[in-house]
């Protein structure tokens, strides 16, 4: 009788502890569905619209990125900001096109304290914010770094032009400098130039920064942007200024060294992409992620790269700088478990102008009045017949291009 009464009273212990962990389980995923998206924009720099596998590549390899975009939305007909780095990533951040974006022909602006950002919209909905990498809009000590502008942590370059350089004596993390390992002996006024002791990449640090900043925030929701400096060329090193630790999978193949340099950052990349959505699922938040992939406008012809020999524009006229479809239209999906449908792909005609106000649609904020977006989340959403559409998309001609 004894022995019976406590096998009954430990299977009763065993179901309530069986149930109460189930609950706890349903209340945790309750939590989560109920939980505003985390929000991760990975910007490449200087990736053409036929770079990628999703988009026709044939000789890059590029699985991790291909995968998402398979398991997402494709955009056919999205385009960049600008043919150029600094205004096409003004007109991302602020919701403006470029006859009305603050900066404009890639001068060395700074934003303004006025100046709204998308950080800021995320900011009003209680989301954490981080970048990382490249970010081109404020120099060092005015009020258009980016944690004047609305992000909470910063790693990366803040000058276009030193970002041309791999390996460069410091980054910046937050407002200060950080110096690294590498050596520059001719730096330029703005840090540009070639290391003559390569010991850190850049690119490397960058992305360590950035899944640092997801494991950091993973219990609440936040807004990564990660503005990736890959492949732009490092334009002060020549033919040499495909700058990659190894050519990896390419070392062996018969082609010019510059072209090996360009396959290899690029899958770099792809590598750094799929250690992200590696972190995301450990850490169990990956359904709970939005991600969303483009580049800041065409391929360039820098650094000893020709963007014809891997078909680097697809089908499209033009490369960097030119105003033809292909210095402007560039690979860009979306990746939302549960919301984006699997497999599909969206010829909508759309821009960085319309990511302020999608996003501050999503986590419920109001973007700014007058901006030039206009919301896709209906076609996110897979309701493309409800979906508001541009009577135009403007682009004005950058003059000062050389950067």
């Amino acid at each position: 009788g004894k022995r019976e009464r406590e096998a009954g009273e430990a299977q009763t212990f065993l179901a309530s502890v069986g149930a109460g962990a189930a609950a706890l389980a349903m209340r945790h995923t309750r939590a989560q569905d109920a939980r505003k998206p985390n929000i991760i924009f990975i910007l490449a720099d200087d990736l053409g619209y036929g770079d990628l596998g999703c988009f026709g590549q044939q000789e890059i390899k590029t699985p991790n990125l291909d995968a998402l975009a398979r398991e997402g939305m494709r955009f056919t007909d999205y385009y960049a900001g600008s043919t150029v780095c600094a205004p096409s990533r003004c007109v991302l951040m602020t919701g403006y096109h470029t006859g009305h974006a603050y900066v404009r022909d890639n001068a060395k602006l700074s934003l303004l304290p006025e100046h709204v950002t998308i950080p800021e919209v995320l900011k009003q909905a209680d989301y954490a914010t981080g970048m990382v990498g490249k970010w081109g809009i404020g120099q060092e000590g005015s009020d258009g770094m980016p944690t004047r502008q609305g992000f909470d942590f910063f790693y990366g370059y803040l000058d276009q032009t030193m970002a041309h350089n791999y390996y460069p004596e410091f980054l910046i993390k937050n407002e200060d400098r950080v110096s690294l390992l590498n050596k520059v002996p001719d730096a330029g006024e703005y840090g540009q130039g070639v290391a003559t002791e390569k010991v850190e990449y850049s690119h490397d640090l960058i992305l360590r920064e950035g899944l640092n900043y997801v494991v950091a925030n993973q219990n609440r929701p936040f807004f990564l942007y990660m503005a990736l400096t890959i492949p732009h060329a490092n334009n002060e090193a020549g033919d040499q200024g495909m700058e990659v630790p190894d050519y990896g999978i390419y070392a062996d193949k018969d082609w010019p060294e510059p072209q090996k340099g360009h396959a290899a950052m690029i899958s770099r990349m792809d590598d750094g992409i799929g250690k992200l959505v590696a972190t995301l699922k450990r850490l169990g938040i990956y359904e709970h992620t939005m991600i969303v992939f483009s580049s800041d406008n065409g391929p360039h012809k820098e650094g000893g790269n020709d963007p014809a020999f891997h078909k680097s524009s697809g089908p499209l006229r033009g490369i960097k700088r030119d105003m033809y479809e292909g210095g402007i239209r560039v690979p860009t999906f979306v990746h939302w478990p549960g919301k984006v449908a699997a497999g599909t792909s969206s010829g909508l005609p759309s821009a960085f102008w319309d990511w302020m106000p999608t996003l501050a649609e999503i986590v419920g904020t109001t973007p700014p009045e007058g901006i030039d977006g206009i919301s896709i989340l209906t076609t996110l959403l897979g309701k493309p017949d409800a979906q508001q559409q541009h009577e135009y998309l403007y682009w004005e001609f950058q003059g000062k291009q050389g950067l």
